[in-house]
This record gives C-alpha cells, sequence and structure tokens, in this order.
C-alpha cells in the first residue's frame, strides 16, 4: 500500500512538471512562430529576429504593465475592499424572499464557506508557487526559444532509427497544431478583451479596466473562463443596483455567445477537430489531478493527444 502510495505521489509531481515544460513549450511556439514572422517580413537573420521576438514582446508585456500598472493597482484594491460589502449586499437581497434564503444560506453558511476556501487552496496550489512556476515556464520557453533543435534532436535520437523520420514528421504536426490553436487563442482573447471593457465602460462600471483585463486573460481558459471572469463583474455591479448587474450579466452572456458561435468558429477553421465534451472532460480529470495548471492547459493536451493518435494510428490503420 506505501509501494502504491509512493508510485501515485511521483506520478502526480511528473504530471505537475510535465504541465510545466508543456507551458514553456507553447511560450516558444509563440516566440519562434513571431520570430518566423518577422524574419518573412524582414529577412534579417534568424538569430536577430528570435532576440527581437523575446526581448521585444518582454518588454511590450513590461511597458503595459508600467503604464497601466498604477491604474490596475488603485482598481484591484478598490475591488478588494468593496467585496466584503458586496458578498453582504448580495446576502441582504437574496434575504428579502423565502427561495433567496434559503439560497443564502446554502451558499454563504460557514461549513460551505469552508470547503469552498478548502478547495481553493487546493485547487490553486502550484509545483514551485505561483511566480517560482512562471520563473520556470518562462525560461524553459527561452531555452526551448533559442535552440529549439537541440531538443527535438535529442527526443528523436531516442526513437529506433526506423522510426526517426517519422517521429520528425509528428513533431512538426504538432508544433504546427499547437502554433494555429494558440494565435487562435489568443486572438479570441483580445477580442474578448475589447468587447468586454467597451461594454463595462459604456455601464459606468468604476473598475472596467481590471475587469476587462481579467477576463480577456481567464477566457484562456475554455468553458470554465468566463464563468471565473463572471463572478467578480457581477460582484462589483450589484454594489450599484441589481438594473446593473442585470446589464453586466446580459453584457458577459453575449460576449460569451459571440465568442463562442463566430470567434470559435472562425478559428476552428484552422484546427483539428475538437470535440466540446472531450474538452470539458479533459478539463475536469487535469483540474483535479494538478489544480489550476490543469485547467489551463486541458485543451492543448488534446491538441497532443489527437495529433498523435492521428499520426501514429488513423493513418497507419488506413
Amino acid at each position: 500500500m506505501a509501494l502504491v502510495t509512493i508510485v501515485l505521489l511521483l506520478l502526480k509531481v511528473t504530471i505537475s512538471v510535465f504541465l510545466l515544460v508543456l507551458a514553456g513549450t507553447l511560450i516558444a511556439i509563440f516566440f519562434r512562430g513571431l520570430s518566423n514572422l518577422i524574419q518573412r517580413k524582414t529577412k534579417w537573420k534568424e538569430g536577430l529576429c528570435v532576440a527581437i521576438s523575446i526581448i521585444g514582446t518582454l518588454l511590450i508585456v513590461a511597458g503595459l504593465f508600467w503604464l497601466i500598472g498604477a491604474k490596475m493597482q488603485e482598481q484591484m484594491a478598490e475591488l478588494m475592499e468593496t467585496l466584503p460589502k458586496t458578498i453582504d449586499n448580495a446576502k441582504e437581497k437574496l434575504n428579502s424572499s423565502s427561495i433567496g434564503e434559503k439560497i443564502a444560506d446554502t451558499l454563504f453558511s460557514k461549513d460551505s464557506m469552508d470547503k469552498a476556501q478548502a478547495f481553493a487552496g487546493e485547487f490553486f496550489q502550484s509545483t514551485f508557487g505561483v511566480f517560482g512556476d512562471v520563473y520556470v515556464i518562462l525560461f524553459i520557453g527561452i531555452f526551448f526559444t533559442i535552440s529549439p533543435n537541440t531538443y527535438t534532436k535529442g527526443m528523436v535520437a531516442l526513437i529506433p532509427p526506423r522510426g526517426q523520420e517519422k517521429a520528425d514528421q509528428v513533431i512538426d504536426k504538432l508544433g504546427e497544431q499547437l502554433l494555429n490553436w494558440l494565435k487562435g487563442k489568443l486572438f479570441s482573447m483580445f477580442i474578448v478583451f475589447v468587447l468586454t471593457a467597451i461594454g463595462l465602460a459604456i455601464i459606468g462600471i468604476p473598475l472596467w479596466l481590471v475587469l476587462a483585463i481579467l477576463a480577456g486573460l481567464i477566457s484562456f481558459i475554455p468553458n470554465f473562463g468566463p464563468l471565473i471572469a463572471f463572478i467578480p463583474a457581477l460582484l462589483v455591479a450589484l454594489m450599484q443596483s441589481p438594473q446593473t448587474a442585470a446589464l453586466v450579466a446580459g453584457l458577459y452572456i453575449l460576449i460569451q455567445f459571440i465568442e463562442s458561435n463566430f470567434i470559435t468558429t472562425l478559428v476552428q477553421k484552422k484546427l483539428l477537430n475538437m470535440p466540446p465534451a472531450l474538452i470539458i472532460i479533459a478539463q475536469l480529470i487535469m483540474g483535479l489531478l494538478t489544480g489550476a495548471w490543469g485547467l489551463v492547459l486541458a485543451t492543448p493536451i488534446i491538441v497532443i493527444v489527437i495529433v498523435l493518435v492521428q499520426e501514429l494510428y488513423l493513418k497507419n490503420r488506413d
């Protein structure tokens, strides 16, 4: 029994490390994709384009945080200050009816809050801590970007000679599909951010910038991301009035409808056919096994699995 427990714990840690490597690989794919775009447009040397891709991206991200950082910090502090009042306000409004009172008793009971806190603590745990994970992912991504052939050739060298050509093809296919998925996801995130920012600003939500950035970033997580982003927006809107909350709810539903039925449909034309139910199942399993990183990276894992099945099984079967 002890041996089985040790094996399971080692497997869980191994999966967590694999997720960090996968996240670093996605960063490298982004850097390389941007580098190839720069090289096609300018005809500059590969090394220079790679350097521009990495340094330029990091400078742009740092500049954006510097430009909007003070405003974000101010709004985030205001959000943290208003959340307790917002929750109390929501409880008060729910208690105004008998059905709402039962819902409030269930949602805000000590037992429910303790369970939610315990789940959140377990779910958002990470391998090395949040900042440690980001540090590891960033440097893995940079190393993979600088010399990708070193790692891909090392992987192929482990395969028997007769299968090395096929391995090269599979790796190229994986890189192509992950790049297409990543481009589509970044485009979708940007559209969600823009639409959310415009909508919240028009409605008059004071924390529109933080909430819009949150909505854009969390939309990286399909299915569950929009729901997670909607909760703080609804709580902030309730501080103004139920009518404002209804407008915010309608806005988020509209944006989700546009994203799901138009943006995703447009992006999917260049991607593999990924059944939505399969993505949800993968998110649930990976989320329970590894926490937040599993939920975030479930979709690229599905992309990898589908490519491997197609290239290594279905094509050979046919």
